[in-house]
């Protein structure tokens, strides 16, 4: 990582830093109730036309139905959202929900890539809903696109359309080890259909001996400058899962989108100033007047986690 590109990536680590401040930005949504382990957050958002539209979790705590809910929102102003969707584990034969994946597509029509826990197992899949309009994603019938296997459970896919081919980057957890199976890193997939894809192998990994050394999941990907770069959530202990920090990787521009990614700094970009340090699942969004607008999961005083968003001094 050198010149430009190094320095595209030192300026978005330095613009992601007020993210951990207390409170920063706007809450766009709280959790249902104010204790440890109810959460609101792992949003995917996306800029079609002149509104935003913004897919997020909701759970309860472990023994009380955890991740039950994927809701899919409007907003004209990125701040303000009205609910136009939801999904429940039940739909799903799941036992829990994690961050899901909103992707208009290239005919007009809207999909919804849900990440679904296999009840009793440390497995993961992910299941799409493909419909016409957002409003109608609540009625269509799931499919799993992303089984992983007896040895890899799949997750929290970040998807994007780029010069004619879909790409992913999704969270890969080992299941042969099953006290380990919270170890993470990231791999890519290509696609012609955005439904069957062809993977393409490992582009992020911890780093041992550093803040992201037990696991690394790219959160967003962004495609329009020179190198690719992305922000990734990262932890250095089975202790700080759900906690994970926010750090940021530069891609070699010689390798394209399917190139691997570097680790930028020693040290998280963003971090919860509270107990656990939670702040995970960035998506970022350019806003209809080319502002530069992030939604993230963030960890509060009370232990709970909400949903926030915070416009970037970014060019």
């Amino acid at each position: 990582m050198a010149g430009k590109h190094g320095a595209a990536a030192k300026a978005l680590a330095a613009a992601l830093s007020p993210l951990s401040a207390p409170e920063p930005g706007e809450l766009v949504v709280p959790p249902a109730q104010d204790e440890p382990g109810w959460w609101a957050g792992a949003p995917s958002a996306v800029t079609v036309g002149d509104a935003v539209w913004l897919a997020y979790r909701l759970r309860r705590p472990v023994g009380k139905g955890r991740g039950y809910a994927n809701v899919v929102a409007r907003s004209v102003d990125g701040l303000s959202f009205e609910t136009v969707a939801a999904v429940e584990r039940d739909t799903f034969g799941a036992e829990s929900l994690e961050r899901p994946a909103l992707v208009p597509t290239t005919d007009g029509g809207w999909r919804l890539y849900v990440s679904c826990a296999t009840p009793g197992t440390a497995h993961w899949r992910v299941d799409v809903l493909e419909a016409p309009t957002v409003h109608d994603l609540s009625r269509a019938e799931p499919r799993t696109v992303l089984p992983g296997g007896p040895d890899r459970a799949v997750k929290d896919p970040v998807i994007l359309w780029h010069d004619g081919q879909w790409h992913l980057w999704a969270s890969i957890h080992p299941l042969d080890d099953p006290d380990a199976t919270d170890r993470m890193w990231t791999e890519h997939a290509s696609s012609a259909d955005g439904l069957s894809w062809d993977w393409q192998g490992t582009v992020l990994e911890g780093r041992a001996g550093h803040w992201d050394s037990r696991g690394v999941r790219i959160s967003a990907v962004l495609l329009d400058g020179g190198a690719p770069m992305a922000t990734y959530d990262g932890r250095a202990s089975a202790g700080e899962n759900f906690e994970e920090r926010t750090g940021v990787a530069v891609g070699d521009p010689r390798g394209g989108v399917a190139g691997g990614f570097h680790a930028v700094g020693a040290e998280p970009a963003a971090a919860s100033p509270y107990a656990g340090g939670g702040l995970r699942y960035l998506s970022l969004v350019i806003m209809p007047d080319g502002a530069r607008r992030c939604y993230f999961e963030a960890t509060r005083a009370d232990g709970a986690h909400e949903l926030r968003t915070v416009l970037l001094d970014l060019p």
